[in-house]
């Protein structure tokens, strides 16, 4: 069971990155963005393609996360430009349109059967106590730490947090103070594109690497986020390591193996129906 749990920290540290990521884009820019796993996705497809006609590894993957970076920053640009007044919903649904256009696209380019990526970090890191813990494991866990670490000091202590927090709060006063919106917002799309596929280049080759699976990452991302409701970078990040844990150790049991992949779902109606339960409370007082 030990194993299985740390072996889930791989998964545990993608759902992680793209918690955090979602919830930076949710405390900064007003969208949950529905689309972030897929577009990791299709900078790794493109990536392995380009490696498949001989181009070098790492600069394939580099050029993958080029493409994720470019086609995040597009899809914000097209939302900050046509709907910077529209709710959080309307934004986020917009979202929701690019995932299914990107998984058809990638459908169209590279094909629907999984693909075979080669390991970035191959074989055990270590091993502890009879315990064997990989080099994926241990990169995601630390890649998600640090990029937590790093958008709590940005957003607290420099002055491009000071103007993104301003963003957030104060949308037309922070632009009326002469703060670039705009291209703050575009960056912020451009920036959790690029992390996020970093995190999905690293860790396909350990999951099912076909379009629907790896784009579907979002969901548990989204159960992790939705613990520190879409507002606090620890709790997405804790989030994120305890659900792969809870499906690694999940999959040691045959009992448990169809159960898996329901966990971040039942942690999602936990929580909704928990707030829901709240609110009724609330409303009896």
């Amino acid at each position: 069971m030990l194993q299985g749990a740390i072996a889930g920290l791989a998964a545990g540290g993608v759902y992680a990155v793209i918690a955090v990521c979602l919830t930076l884009m949710a405390r900064l820019v007003r969208v949950i963005n529905f689309s972030q796993a897929a577009i990791g996705m299709f900078g790794a497809f493109l990536s392995v393609t380009l490696a498949g006609v001989g181009i070098p590894q790492l600069p394939a993957i580099a050029l993958g996360i080029i493409c994720c970076a470019l086609l995040s920053a597009a899809l914000g640009w097209i939302i900050a430009t046509w709907l910077p007044e529209a709710s959080i919903s309307a934004r986020s649904a917009v979202t929701v349109a690019a995932l299914l256009l990107l998984i058809s696209i990638s459908f169209i380019s590279f094909g629907t059967k999984p693909r075979t990526f080669r390991a970035v970090f191959p074989g055990p890191a270590f091993s502890f106590q009879g315990v064997v813990i990989s080099q994926v494991t241990v990169v995601m866990v630390v890649l998600a730490l640090v990029v937590a670490v790093a958008a709590r000091l940005l957003l607290g202590r420099t002055s491009i947090g000071v103007k993104l927090r301003a963003i957030a709060d104060r949308p037309v006063a922070a632009e009326l103070l002469g703060v670039p919106v705009k291209p703050l917002a575009i960056g912020v799309w451009a920036a959790t594109g690029t992390v996020v596929g970093i995190a999905v280049s690293i860790v396909a080759p350990t999951q099912t690497s076909d379009a629907s699976s790896l784009s579907m990452l979002v969901i548990s991302a989204s159960a992790a986020a939705l613990l520190g409701g879409f507002k606090r970078l620890d709790l997405a990040l804790i989030g994120g390591l305890l659900l792969g844990m809870a499906q690694g150790a999940a999959a040691q049991f045959s009992q448990l193996v169809l159960l898996r992949d329901w966990i971040p779902l039942i942690v999602i109606v936990v929580f909704l129906l928990w707030n829901q339960r709240r609110e009724v409370w609330d409303a009896a007082r």
